[in-house]
Parts: structure tokens; sequence; C-alpha cells
């Protein structure tokens, strides 16, 4: 390849608020595509006021989110801003994303079959909560919900302790990756055939996407998994352990590394215990196993047991901060964090390099309609 932007000269018209939509319009433009980001001219992405706010009235969230898009506030309602919006799709636009509430984008006239009649080359995104049909394809839905709805929750935190939600958006971030997948797909097909066509996902199909083990597991065994915190329902030795100064994720993932992890912590007649010689032992045997290594790894640091866990060759990483993965030597090299121009922000680039080329960053997320105000005419509908 020569270049980090693949996707230049493919226009996108993002009609998306919150998280999903907007972060398939992210990674499209991080792509090089031309994202044009629709918004009302009253107040705009929700986003933009989520969490404390920044002197241009965005919050880091929005900016995160919605860098390097051009801006343009069109009030839907308005039939002249709704016909100045079709015809900048009809005539420039290769891909539109939309995750609106269910019916509401029809009602508007942008709908998928309507604009599949105006611009049959229009590959049209449509990115819902609960998917097009089933009793639930109604309902709005937002990320929490569907963490909970989709069993996520379930799965995640201690037993006996309330459900935690990921800390993350996971199921909209999750959701805008699909969408780019689709609309990848879907670009390839179109240079194969000169048509575009309609790709559709919804943050239920994600969640169920990231559900996929869990929901294998039971379909083979019949119960529900339980939650253990750091760790994972299928291997142990893999989780966190608290030090004498902090906290160290330890990943004996197979037997040859928990063989070395009894020598190392002086506790050799494990590796011919019943209760922890194998693997499927140590799951059953979970909770002793943990207890008794606990009480190990409390008797020195982080950076000591680091140091003895390496020179056996057993991965192993601290707890990390935020603040501590901003400033990470690891994260230094990759040079995938950047400053957003004219801004205080500092962005994650596309974890993607092109011979060796990552995209950078190009400029910062656009001020509400900063680059397109559709005609407002008060007195039409």
């Amino acid at each position: 390849m020569t270049s980090s932007a693949p996707l230049r000269g493919t226009v996108v018209v993002e009609i998306g608020h919150s998280v999903a939509a907007p972060y398939a319009g992210l990674v499209l433009a991080q792509l090089g595509a031309e994202v044009i980001k629709v918004e009302h001219p009253d107040g705009g992405d929700p986003a933009r006021q989520w969490g404390q706010r920044l002197q241009d009235g965005a919050s880091p969230l929005f900016h995160a989110l919605n860098r390097d898009k051009l801006g343009a506030a069109v009030d839907l309602r308005n039939r002249s801003a709704r016909d100045a919006l079709l015809r900048l799709i009809v005539d420039r636009a290769d891909v539109l994303i939309q995750n609106l509430r269910p019916n509401s984008i029809e009602a508007l006239g942008f709908g998928a079959a309507e604009l599949a009649v105006r611009k049959p080359s229009l590959i049209y995104c449509s990115l819902s909560a609960f998917g097009s049909r089933g009793p639930m394809a109604s309902r709005p839905g937002y990320d929490a919900l569907m963490q909970a709805y989709g069993g996520l929750m379930s799965i995640t935190g201690e037993e006996g302790r309330p459900p935690v939600r990921v800390g993350v958006s996971i199921i909209d971030i999750g959701s805008g990756l699909w969408s780019v997948i689709g609309i990848l797909a879907a670009l390839l097909e179109r240079a194969r055939v000169a048509t575009g066509g309609l790709v559709e996902t919804s943050l239920y199909e994600t969640a169920l996407a990231w559900m996929g083990i869990p929901l294998a597991e039971f379909s083979a065994w019949g119960a529900d998994p339980q939650r253990c915190g750091s760790g994972a329902p299928a291997i142990v030795p893999y989780e966190i352990f608290a030090t004498a100064d902090g906290s160290l994720m330890v990943a004996a993932g197979n037997d040859s590394l928990f063989n070395k992890l009894c020598i190392l912590v002086e506790r050799r007649h494990w590796v011919a215990d019943e209760r922890f010689c194998t693997n499927p032992a140590r799951v059953e045997h979970r909770a002793a196993l943990s207890a008794e290594l606990q009480a190990i790894f409390l008797t020195g640091s982080t950076s000591e047991w680091r140091k003895r866990l390496d020179a056996c060759g057993i991965p192993n990483a601290p707890l990390h901060k935020v603040s501590e993965v901003m400033s990470d030597e690891q994260t230094a090299a990759l040079g995938i964090l950047e400053v957003v121009p004219n801004t205080n922000i500092t962005a994650v680039g596309l974890p993607i390099r092109f011979d060796g080329m990552r995209s950078r960053v190009r400029g910062r997320a656009p001020r509400l309609g900063e680059h397109l105000q559709a005609p407002v005419c008060p007195s039409e509908p």
C-alpha cells in the first residue's frame, strides 16, 4: 500500500448520535474518508454534553469520537433542510450511517428503501438497538441496557456481589466496529457489481457476539457460568493478585507455566496434587488455589514479583491506572497517542498500520454546524 488513508475520496454522511454510529464514523474518517456529521441545530449530539465540558462547550468524550469530521447542522423536521441534505447525499455520498430511534428516519424520508431508489449506489448502514425484526425491534436501547439484557453483566464481576458494567461502552464501540466491517465489505461488493445496499447491525447482536463463548458453553453443559472477577472461567491461575504495594495480573495459562509457578513460589508438591495438577482440576478448586497464591503474592512488591515471574517466563502485568497507561513507554513506542490539533485532548489512533504507517489525526471535532448550515424556513413543516 502507498497510503495510510485507503478510504481517501469516499464520502460518508453520519446521521448519528451518542457513541455507536459516531464511532463507526470515526474509524472511517481515520481511514481517510470524508465524514460529514449531521446534528440538530438545537444542541447537537447529546454526547457534546456528557461529562465535564471543555472551553468549546463539548466534552472530551465528544472530541474522542468525532475528530476528523466535518460538521453539519440540519433540522430534519424542516422540509428545506431535509431537501438540502437529500441533495448532498444523492450528489456526493458513498455511505450513510444512521442510528436514530426505530422508524424515525423513515418518517423523515431517509429510509434505506427510499434512498436506494434515489441513489442505487449508496451503501446504507442502519445501526439499531435490537435489530430490525422481532418483538423488541421498536424499542430504543443503550450500551448499559444491552450489557444487562445480553447477559454480559451476568458474567462480569464477582460472585455474591452486585452486577458490574464493563467500564467502557463496549457494546456501542463493538457495534460501530461491526458497522465498519459491513461497510467495507459492501464497498468491495459495490466495486464488483456497481450497486450499493443495506448493511444492518444492532447493539443486541453485538452483545450476543461478545457472549459467543458463554452461550456455547451453556449449550454444552446447561449451566449458567459463574462470575470470576478478574479471572477467566476456563483457566486457573489467570487473575489479579494483590501484592505488598499494588496488584499484579498473573497468567499461568497452561500446565507447563503452572509447573514453573509452583517452583517459583516453592510449592513443588502442587505439581502432583490432584486438586492442582491439571487445568480442569485447578478450575474445580479455584478458590483454594487462589487463596494460597494470594497469601504468597502479598509477601513481595509488584516490581519484585514481576522480575521473578519474567525470569521464569510466566506472563504477568501490573494493574495500570489510566495515567500510567498514558505515560507507559510501550504506549509511547507504538506512537498511537496523538494530541488533537487546537485542543488539549489526547486521542488514541487506529490500532492498525499500513506498511508501517498509522493514520494521523487531522483535526478536532467540529463545532456545531461548523462546515454546513442547511437552510431553515420556520414557516415550513
